[in-house]
C-alpha cells in the first residue's frame, strides 16, 4: 500500500531512499511547525549531496559575476559553456544575498526568461533551476520578481519531461504560497485548468508535486472566494479522492498531499455537498480503515510518519464532513460502515496514544462527531466512552495545515 517515489531530478549516487526519508521527516517537522505557528512552507528540489561529494562549496555573487554568468549564458559560443555558466548562477543563488543582488540587476529576470524559453533543453532545464532557488527566497519581492517567468512555467506543465514538470510544479508552489501578486497573476493565467490537467500525469513525481501546488493555492486567504469555487468546478475532486482510494497502488506522498488539499477545501465549507455527493465520506472512511489496518499488521517505525502525516488531515476532513447536513442524503450508506470506522479509529487512537499523542484530540473530535445525530451507531455505550475518553485529552478542531 505505502509505495514510495521512484525518481528525482537526477539520479544519485549516493543512498536514495535515505534522502528521500530525510526530506519527509524535514516536512514532516515543518507541517508540524505550521500547525503551531502559521509558518510559510516551501520546499527545495536541489540534490546537494553529489554537488558536495565533488568539494563544491556554494560562493556568493555580485552583480558584476552575476552579469558576467548571464552573459555568457546568454551569447556563449558552445553549449556546454551556456550551461556551465548556468550551473555557477544556480549556486550562487543558494544565497539571499545573492538573490537579492540578482533582482537588483536591470534586466537579470528578463534574461533568465529568455533563457527560460530557448529551445535547448539543457539551457532551459538550467534556467528553471534557477528560477526555483529564487522561488525558495524567504523574501516577497524575489518571488514577485520572478512574475514574467510564471506563464511560461504554467505552460510548460503541459510538457513531455516530467522532471521538468515537476520542477515547474515545485516552483509554483513556492511562489504562490509567498505573494498574493503573484497568485493575482496566475489566476487569470489559468492555473486551475492547468493543474486539472497535470492530475492525469501518470508519473508519481508529478502528481504529489501537483499536491504541493495545490494546496499552496488553496491556503490562501482569499481562497474560499477566488479559488476554491473554481478548482470544485473542475475535475481535480473527483481524480483528488480517486487518489485516495486505499489499494496497492496508493502512494504515501501523494496521499499526503491531496489529503491535505481536501481539508483545505472542506474547511472552506464552500460547497462540501459536492463532495460528499462524489463520495468523500466514503474513501475517506475506507483510508482510514486502511490505516488502522497498516498499523496493526506491523511494527515499522515509518508508520509514526504516516500518522503525523496522513492521519491526521483524513481525520479532519472526516470530522468536518460528518457535521454537514447532506450527510443525512447519504446516512444508510454511511450507517453500514459506522461499526467498522470506529473500530478503526480505536485501533489509531491506541497507537497515538503510544506514538502520535499529539493527534490525540484529532481522533477524538472525530469520535466525537461519529456518535452525533448523522450517525446512528449499533453501540448505545459508546457516546459515554467518548466522554470518558474526552475527559483524557478535549478534542479541538484544527484547521491550520
Amino acid at each position: 500500500m505505502w509505495s514510495r517515489r521512484q525518481r528525482r531530478l537526477r539520479p544519485l549516487s549516493c543512498g536514495v531512499e535515505e534522502l528521500r526519508c530525510r526530506r519527509r521527516e524535514r516536512e514532516a517537522a515543518l507541517r508540524k511547525a505550521r500547525r503551531e505557528q502559521q509558518l510559510v512552507s516551501k520546499r527545495l528540489l536541489r540534490d546537494e549531496d553529489p554537488e558536495k561529494a565533488e568539494g563544491y562549496v556554494a560562493v556568493i555573487l555580485g552583480e558584476a559575476e552575476i552579469q558576467q554568468f548571464l552573459r555568457l549564458a546568454q551569447r556563449g559560443t558552445e553549449e556546454k559553456e551556456r550551461e556551465k555558466a548556468l550551473v555557477s548562477l544556480r549556486r550562487g543563488l543558494q544565497h539571499p544575498e545573492t538573490q537579492q543582488a540578482f533582482i537588483r540587476l536591470e534586466g537579470s529576470i528578463r534574461t533568465l526568461v529568455g533563457l527560460l524559453t530557448s529551445n535547448q533543453a539543457l539551457l532551459q532545464l538550467e534556467a528553471a533551476r534557477c528560477l526555483h532557488e529564487l522561488s525558495h527566497s524567504e523574501q516577497s519581492t524575489v518571488a514577485e520578481a520572478c512574475l514574467p517567468a510564471t506563464s511560461y512555467l504554467l505552460t510548460y506543465l503541459s510538457g513531455h519531461s516530467s522532471d521538468f514538470i515537476e520542477l515547474c510544479l515545485y516552483t509554483l508552489g513556492n511562489l504562490i504560497v509567498e505573494s498574493e501578486a503573484v497568485r493575482r497573476q496566475l489566476l487569470p493565467q489559468g492555473i486551475v485548468p492547468a493543474l486539472a490537467a497535470c492530475i492525469q500525469s501518470p508519473h508519481l513525481t508529478v502528481l504529489e508535486a501537483l499536491g504541493y501546488a495545490l494546496s499552496q493555492l488553496l491556503q490562501a486567504k482569499e481562497a474560499p472566494e477566488k479559488i476554491i469555487p473554481s478548482v470544485l468546478g473542475s475535475p481535480l475532486p473527483q481524480h483528488m479522492l480517486q487518489l485516495l482510494q486505499p489499494g496497492p497502488k496508493l502512494n504515501l506522498g501523494v496521499a499526503v498531499e491531496f489529503a491535505w488539499c481536501l481539508h483545505y477545501i472542506i474547511c472552506s465549507q464552500v460547497n462540501n455537498a459536492l463532495l460528499i455527493t462524489h463520495g468523500a465520506l466514503s474513501t475517506l472512511g475506507l483510508l482510514l480503515l486502511d490505516l488502522a489496518g497498516a498499523v496493526q499488521r506491523t511494527e515499522d517505525a515509518g508508520l509514526e510518519l504516516v500518522g503525523e502525516e496522513l492521519a491526521c488531515p483524513v481525520l479532519r476532513c472526516l470530522s468536518n464532513l460528518l457535521t454537514e447536513a447532506a450527510v443525512e442524503a447519504v446516512g444508510e450508506q454511511m450507517q453500514l460502515r459506522d461499526e467498522r470506522v470506529v473500530a478503526a479509529l480505536f485501533i489509531l487512537l491506541q497507537f497515538f496514544l503510544q506514538k502520535q499523542p499529539s493527534l490525540l484530540p484529532e481522533g477524538l473530535w472525530l469520535l466525537n462527531n461519529l456518535t452525533g445525530k448523522h450517525c446512528n451507531l449499533p453501540w448505545p455505550g459508546l457516546g459515554w466512552v467518548a466522554l470518558e475518553l474526552r475527559w483524557f485529552q478535549a478534542p479541538v478542531r484544527g484547521t491550520s495545515p
